[in-house]
């Protein structure tokens, strides 16, 4: 253990990882720990990003919720001088870091909650679906979960028609997608923004994309789609609008401008049978870096669900495979 960066209030826990065709691989938990906790947090980030929003931890502690974040293989903290950025072939590449997270946690805490942002959301929703009654996780908080491309329709036919070519194509190939500085500088202090973090780690026009990385992220996207069956209450929360511009523009700072919020409502209900769906006016894409009386309003959506999904005790974690039962209808509450 060591201390973090963002201070004596956190310290970090290397996870070591088996090494892939660039060397070495590593992730990262951050932790901030109330002792006697019985229950804690996991965050998950998202792409081109990763753990910096203390605010976020701060709100749990305050309610005497331990608070886990872990920097996923190939970002933040965990990212290696010869490591390409962000990248994988598939996002199930990242269970057994998550695996291994949740094994730290929960030694010393009986109920979980996981807390996904944007691609972390849509992993965080696939891997529950992958350990659903093993009784790991109590609930699910995404934040603006990304489960579609926001694309037009024919681009996004066209790209998974020529999926077989990105196959076929060198796997870190670079992928002649635009790229936008717009959600960077709407949020980063040296821009438009308010917050701090740093820059190599979370640049404001994102990182490359690569041929075999998008491949994965539509193979996430057509398996959760297809319907998943996570066996624990779902929040989904995003803002109530999206906008697309080129330049930096007022309204971008109450709008989400990397997903389409539609698609987010629309492909939450496959999650699985118990998911309420939130929409916040006036937030961004990261939901808790939208402006102070919107993030207090995202704090007490989360806060007042949680009370609603999990009012008794955490049940104790078991052995082995889960339940294949199959459930009903999603419920979907919008907002």
């Amino acid at each position: 253990m060591s201390e973090d960066i963002l201070g004596a209030d956190y310290d970090v826990v290397t996870i070591p990882l088996p090494p892939d065709d660039e060397g070495e691989v590593v992730a990262t938990l951050v932790r901030r720990v109330v002792p006697g906790a019985r229950r804690a947090v996991l965050y998950l980030h998202g792409f081109t990003d990763y753990f910096f929003q203390a605010h976020l931890a701060d709100h749990y502690v305050q309610q005497g919720v331990s608070f886990f974040a872990l920097d996923l293989r190939k970002y933040g903290r965990s990212l290696l001088p010869y490591q390409t950025r962000g990248f994988v072939r598939s996002v199930t590449e990242y269970f057994p870091e998550i695996d291994a997270a949740v094994r730290i946690i929960r030694a010393d805490h009986d109920e979980l909650v996981v807390n996904g942002h944007s691609t972390g959301g849509l992993v965080a929703a696939l891997w529950a679906d992958r350990v659903r009654g093993r009784g790991l996780v109590q609930a699910l908080m995404l934040n603006s979960p990304f489960l579609d491309l926001n694309v037009p329709v024919l681009v996004k036919g066209l790209a998974d028609a020529l999926k077989g070519v990105f196959a076929r194509l060198p796997a870190r190939t670079v992928l002649p997608v635009g790229v936008s500085t717009v959600y960077g500088d709407s949020i980063h202090l040296s821009r438009e923004g308010e917050w701090d973090y740093d820059l190599e780690w979370k640049p404001l026009g994102g990182f490359p994309v690569h041929a075999a990385w998008l491949a994965a992220i539509r193979r996430a996207h057509h398996r959760l789609q297809g319907g998943l069956r996570v066996d624990v209450p779902v929040l989904v929360l995003c803002s109530d609008q999206s906008l697309r511009v080129k330049d930096f523009a007022p309204e971008v700072r109450n709008s989400d401008t990397v997903l389409d919020v539609e698609q987010i409502a629309r492909h939450a209900t496959r999650i699985g049978p118990r998911v309420t769906v939130v929409r916040v006016a006036g937030g961004v894409h990261d939901l808790v870096l939208s402006a102070e009386p919107v993030r207090k309003q995202v704090f007490d959506e989360m806060d007042r669900w949680l009370a609603y999904a999990l009012p008794g005790e955490a049940e104790q974690p078991v052995v082995g495979g889960g339940d294949e039962h199959q459930g009903g209808a999603p419920q979907h509450a919008g907002q």
